[in-house]
């Protein structure tokens, strides 16, 4: 038996046919390209957040930007500054240039590769802070826009402190009295880090409490005109609260790497880990217990808070784009508020750098994001000139963090190192 199609569904069926081969396409198919359409395409070292630019941030701008098709051509980390400069040399890099933060998009910059953004609109919305990383040293000229940020903390094992009883520790007699606590129940490791890549005593040790003794940004920029010295009282401190870690750190925690430190907290065998909000999604998914976080903490109870709020991403337009008013509408549109919503939930731990109020979906990168209401936001203080010569600051800061947790150093010493060492190349403003 031969089974008929009702006429009117086969006039539609040909008259999809017809209307497909003429270009007029189906329900079905993807729209027609529009012929004033442009691409322009975004050069990044992000490869891991490849899904969430194509599937997420780009078709959000395109939605109001139909005219504007945006393409994200990650390179893998290590690769991407050698790739880069590369094909800016040759000509055949990407419209728009994913930032690193100081020195190496500086020198971008300073090469003739980006451009000024001092009049794209919307900068207004970010601090002096967020666009420290991407302007020239005297401060004239934004060459990238400011784009996201990571904030240091502690994230804790919500389940440990409740059956200790422990609360979530505000003052540095208090963060040490937790730690006490923990060490004599005797069933987990109060303080999650090993030594043995050196970043992680610098980054998530001496930067993450730092900022609350040297008072974040009045700090950091007075290293900078030379008005204070890494032997002051404030350096000095930080180190001493450091050595103090060692008590409470894994057994043989000198060999302890980065990945072994997150599987050990994640098992749930630690109560404590000095964090990086970039953690969040690593614990997110793999801790079967729930999380909590707390700030820094303060010398003194009503003692102003700071954050180690740092910049970590920007990005800015290739000078020789032949594309560049669109790529200014996607920068535009990247200062605004559905940016900063939009980037800040796909990428928990990753903050936009912008003054928009932003609610986040994770309740752990919200409470993150909520120190900046608190606290009084710096950056590493390493990273801004500090680093250009040799020795490099932010690299004797891991040797020497190192040294101070692992005892082959007292705080004293290791300050008058590092003071040492800026002195044999830095010359003050």
């Amino acid at each position: 038996m031969v089974r008929k199609w009702p006429w009117k569904l086969a006039c539609a069926s040909l008259l999809t046919t017809v209307l497909a081969a003429c270009g007029g396409g189906s329900a079905t198919e993807a729209p027609a390209t529009n012929a004033n359409r442009v691409t322009i395409t975004i050069e990044s070292w992000r490869s891991d957040d490849q899904k969430v630019w194509t599937e997420q941030i780009i078709p959000l701008f395109e939605k109001s930007n139909p005219n504007i098709h945006v393409e994200f051509r990650p390179t893998a980390p290590t690769e991407y500054n050698a790739a880069l400069n590369s094909k800016l040399e040759a000509g055949t890099a990407g419209d728009l240039i994913t930032c690193r933060p100081f020195d190496v998009s500086l020198g971008l910059y300073t090469a003739g590769h980006l451009t000024s953004l001092n009049d794209l609109p919307g900068v207004a919305h970010f601090s002096d802070v967020a666009k420290s990383a991407w302007q020239t040293d005297d401060g004239k000229t934004l060459f990238c826009l400011p784009m996201a940020s990571v904030i240091h903390g502690f994230i804790y094992n919500k389940t440990i402190f409740n059956e200790l009883g422990l609360t979530e520790p505000k003052t540095v007699a208090e963060f040490f009295a937790v730690l006490d606590k923990i060490k004599q129940d005797g069933r987990y490791t109060p303080l999650v880090m090993g030594t043995a890549e050196q970043w992680e005593a610098a980054t998530m040790g001496f930067q993450n409490i730092g900022p609350n003794y040297w008072l974040g940004e009045t700090g950091r920029k007075a290293l900078i005109d030379g008005s204070t010295k890494l032997t002051d009282a404030a350096y000095v401190s930080t180190f001493k609260d450091l050595e103090r870690w060692r008590d409470y750190l894994p057994e043989g925690f000198e060999a302890v790497k980065y990945a072994d430190a997150q599987i050990l907290f994640a098992s749930g065998r630690g109560a404590i880990y000095p964090a990086g909000s970039w953690d969040i999604a690593y614990f997110n998914q793999n801790a079967k217990f729930e999380l909590g976080a707390f700030k820094a903490p303060v010398v003194n109870a009503n003692d102003q808070c700071f954050i180690s709020d740092h910049t970590d991403i920007g990005i800015g337009i290739n000078a020789k784009t032949t594309h560049m008013a669109e790529a200014r509408t996607f920068l535009e549109w990247m200062t605004g508020p559905e940016f900063a919503g939009e980037f800040s939930n796909a990428l928990p731990g990753f903050f936009s750098l912008s003054d928009y109020p932003v609610t986040l979906k994770n309740p752990l990168a919200q409470t993150f994001v909520d120190w900046r209401k608190q606290c009084q936001s710096t950056i590493r203080n390493s990273y801004q000139i500090l680093s250009r010569g040799e020795p490099n600051l932010e690299n004797e800061l891991w040797r020497t963090s190192v040294g101070v947790i692992n005892g082959t150093f007292a705080p004293e010493a290791a300050a008058q190192d590092l003071q040492k060492g800026l002195d044999n190349w830095y010359k003050k403003p």
